[in-house]
């Protein structure tokens, strides 16, 4: 199969615009990570668009426990839904990963994207030993399926410090409600991404821990250990998404139409709304059940969106 891509300079120019919108610093000092990691983003989206038959597996989920009520966190899950629906309209197969706690509010999230009931979850149990070799298990089984996974993409996922220990960005263990999703990325067959905003992600092991130690609160504690092949850093995880999928709409043109479709605030605000009031979902920031996403409004999110269609279209 011949696959045509948009190499102008135009079309690079766009990508790397791209890029600098979704890794816009909210406050985290993330600029000195952006910095290290540009290029993240178009790598990630070449591996798939070149893929003569990609089956990806989107793993997302970070559950608060301080929340009001203890749920998982806006970011990740929108970004998840948008990425799972884009990629189903090119027809690229998906699985969604997650684990026990974070399992309905995601589940609220990419059905109210579109994505149909029949698109398999892979829910790993919060369960300690057990969640570990159900990980192993479900390693096994990918690699069976008559069409095998090919991708695995973390959005806005904890991953272990390098003690071993996973961290929120306050410093808080967190490791009793979080099972070991990162052991997925283990796999050397599997093209890996990571999307993250604070170091403390799947995929910032791809980062120097003493870069993140310098610019990030508890950096030095929290840096996540796990790297992966292509990282992608932005100021909100789910922005990382969304810019994966602009990324594959110019470097496939025909897929433009198909990816735009899905990319419009009736959809976004659909998708967050259903994460919050029927998951439910909460801020990862304030730990609120609000329509919000790291304590910045809908409105604020519907603004970057709108900056990465005006570049695509």
């Amino acid at each position: 199969m011949l696959i045509k891509f948009a190499h102008s300079h135009q079309a690079q120019g766009e990508i790397a615009q791209i890029e600098r919108i979704i890794a816009r610093d909210v406050g985290r000092g993330i600029q000195p990570l952006a910095e290290y990691a540009k290029g993240g983003l178009l790598a990630s989206a070449r591996s798939i668009a070149i893929h003569s038959k990609p089956h990806v597996a989107i793993v997302t989920g970070f559950f608060v426990t301080s929340g009001n009520p203890p749920a998982a966190e806006t970011d990740g899950p929108v970004g998840c839904a948008h990425l799972a629906s884009g990629l189903l309209r090119l027809g690229i197969p998906v699985r969604i990963v997650t684990d026990s706690l974070c399992y309905r509010a995601i589940k609220a999230a990419v059905w109210a994207a579109g994505v149909p009931g029949s698109v398999p979850f892979d829910v790993i149990p919060v369960e300690g030993n057990r969640s570990q070799d159900e990980v192993t298990a479900l390693l096994s089984y990918w690699q069976s399926l008559k069409h095998p996974v090919t991708h695995i993409i973390s959005i806005e996922r904890p991953g272990p410090g390098y003690d071993g220990v996973i961290y929120n960005m306050k410093g808080v263990d967190i490791s009793a409600h979080t099972p070991p999703l990162h052991l997925l990325f283990n796999a050397p067959y599997l093209t890996s991404i990571g999307i993250g905003d604070g170091g403390n992600e799947i995929g910032m092991g791809a980062i120097p821990q003493e870069i993140i130690a310098e610019n990030i609160l508890h950096g030095e504690k929290i840096a996540c250990m796990t790297p992966c092949d292509f990282v992608i850093v932005c100021g909100v995880s789910n922005w990382g998404a969304t810019g994966l999928l602009a990324t594959l709409a110019l470097l496939r043109p025909e897929w433009k139409d198909l990816i735009v479709k899905g990319l419009h605030p009736d959809r976004e605000l659909g998708i967050l709304a259903a994460l919050v009031y029927e998951g439910p979902g909460v801020d990862g920031v304030t730990g609120e059940k609000y329509l919000s996403v790291d304590n910045l409004p809908y409105s604020f999110h519907l603004k970057v969106m709108q900056e990465i269609n005006e570049v695509i279209r």
